[in-house]
């Protein structure tokens, strides 16, 4: 028996070794032409990636409720061979899909899942037109990344099981990115301990991809809770202590504050809790804040300060006051050579081939929302992306976090029109339509060849890591917002999902009936005003 296991040990390591040889001796034109072969593997899965891409769009999930969404991808991940863990850090639609082919880097691949509140939109038509009157829709385009990734993770897998090439892909998902409220668990509870790099993914109007310090913000989402005592609002009032009223004069002083922040600084509220009716003193409010900055220093001193006027607030009011962090994101950083490699990828995969249909609606929905420009989809490639010199203040992604745990960079890949809002029901309107699924299979592209890239040429991965540990890492070091005691809030969104779900579902598309979505829905592509 000991001679046995001997004989399997080293024939697990001759294996090892012989895939790792493998992987030493390709010459540039074998990677080459093994990437070629990638993007046409790819090509031969766009109907897989239409059908996934339309699938997640008609479920219209929610941050931390996207069930159908994570059931319907983890199965196409089972059936491939993937091995799936579910409930990652405690939220129960996260999950980690793993497939390895032995020894050999190991490469995440994520995107986000969620979707908007009140962003219904029918897809192809180029004016409002909601699915389900005031009902979750895809106002980002978060329905495509995964997929994107999925489709090309299978195309690299084939790759590997034929030419023996070892390594291990790793699948997940940015849940209720739109709350920032996972990803900083995800590294908080060593999900990315054992990650090489990662790959990150999300919708854009061009293909592209930068490095260093990037455009946009870090932040911490508190709500504060107040708690006080209940009166008749006109028979005793001064028996009560409103919560309401602390709620409403830490909004107050906040309000006063603001003229007194740096530019670079940005926040916002919402009231969670503001009572129950008004002939009763509120017992209970909640005021729900975001606070942002471009450094980790700003992000800390600005909840430092809000955590004092909270206390002052529940003085003034005789209540007492509790806080909970309901999500993190730290300013992002992403990886030169990573983004260097990517490009040259880029380049030579090119943007999709716009059909005039697809013009037409692009430009109709730029008119639609009053664009500044009317000038349709991109035509022309955009530039690598570099570091960003002087800080511009923006949105946050908690992609951040990740970026600061392992070398990382997000891949933006053509399925939406220039020139929109963000965050509202016309960023809807392409994602379940020849132009996102043009533009996920042209993502796909890339990040297939990108990888083949990282696991056959060992140096790029090397370089990754001294520009993360002696760059990147130079001046700034990642400490966590969160704290081990913090949970992710997986019960938010549960009653606004609840109040559609059962309507929506009479949407969800039947890949078994209907080609696309657009022709379950009975749509002519494109619908315009007349």
């Amino acid at each position: 028996m000991k001679q046995k296991t001997t004989l399997l040990a080293i024939a697990c390591c001759l294996f090892a070794l012989s895939a790792t040889y493998a992987q030493q001796k390709r010459s540039k034109k074998q990677i080459e032409k093994l990437k070629t072969e990638v993007a046409a593997l790819v090509d031969d899965n766009k109907k897989l990636a239409q059908v996934m891409v339309d699938k997640i769009f008609s479920f219209s999930e929610l941050g931390f409720q996207e069930v159908e969404s994570s059931k319907y991808l983890t199965g196409i991940l089972a059936e491939n061979g993937f091995e799936i863990e579910n409930s990652i850090s405690g939220i129960p639609t996260a999950w980690f899909a793993k497939w390895s082919n032995g020894e050999g880097p190991t490469i995440a691949l994520g995107s986000d899942v969620d979707c908007i509140p009140k962003a219904s939109q029918y897809p192809g038509v180029a004016y409002h037109k909601p699915i389900v009157e005031g009902a979750p829709g895809h106002g980002e385009g978060h329905n495509s990344g995964i997929p994107l990734n999925i489709t090309s993770a299978l195309a690299v897998k084939k790759i590997m099981e034929r030419e023996n090439i070892g390594g291990t892909l790793l699948v997940w998902p940015g849940i209720a990115e739109e709350l920032v409220a996972a990803k900083a668990w995800y590294v908080r509870d060593g999900r990315f301990d054992d990650i090489d790099m990662c790959i990150f993914t999300h919708v854009g109007n061009n293909l592209g991809v930068s490095y260093g310090p990037t455009r946009g913000t870090g932040l911490i989402s508190v709500e504060y809770s107040f708690d006080g005592e209940a009166a008749h609002s006109a028979g005793s009032p001064w028996r009560g202590k409103s919560a309401l009223d602390a709620a409403e004069l830490m909004n107050i002083a906040w309000n006063y504050k603001r003229e007194h922040l740096h530019p670079l600084k940005r926040s916002h509220s919402i009231f969670t809790d503001a009572g129950d009716q008004p002939n009763v003193v509120p017992s209970k409010a909640a005021v729900w804040f975001y606070f942002r900055d471009i450094k980790y220093e700003g992000i800390m001193e600005m909840y430092a300060m809000a955590n004092d006027m909270a206390k002052g607030a529940a003085l003034m009011t005789g209540t007492t006051m509790t806080s909970k962090v309901l999500g993190t994101a730290w300013p992002r950083h992403y990886n030169k050579v990573i983004a260097e490699t990517m490009y040259s990828n880029i380049k030579e995969v090119g943007l999709p081939e716009w059909s005039e249909a697809d013009q037409q609606l692009a430009k109709a929905v730029q008119k639609e929302v009053n664009s500044e420009k009317i000038e349709g989809l991109p035509l022309e490639l955009a530039e690598l992306g570099l570091p960003v010199l002087e800080p511009i203040s923006g949105g946050s992604d908690d992609i951040g976090d990740i970026s600061w745990k392992v070398p990382t960079v997000t891949l933006r890949y053509p399925s939406n029109i220039p020139g929109l809002q963000g965050h509202h029901w016309s960023n809807a309107i392409t994602m379940a339509t020849p132009i996102a699924h043009k533009g996920v299979v042209a993502g796909a592209k890339v990040e297939a060849m990108t990888i083949i890239d990282f696991l056959l040429k060992t140096n790029l991965l090397e370089g990754a890591w001294d520009y993360f540990n002696n760059e990147q890492q130079k001046e700034t070091k990642y400490r966590p917002m969160i704290s081990e005691s913090d949970m992710p809030p997986i019960y938010l969104n549960k009653d606004k999902q609840d109040q559609f779900r059962s309507e929506l579902e009479k949407y969800y598309y039947d890949e078994t009936k209907y080609d696309t979505y657009l022709e379950q829905l009975g749509i002519e592509y494109p619908t315009l005003k007349d």
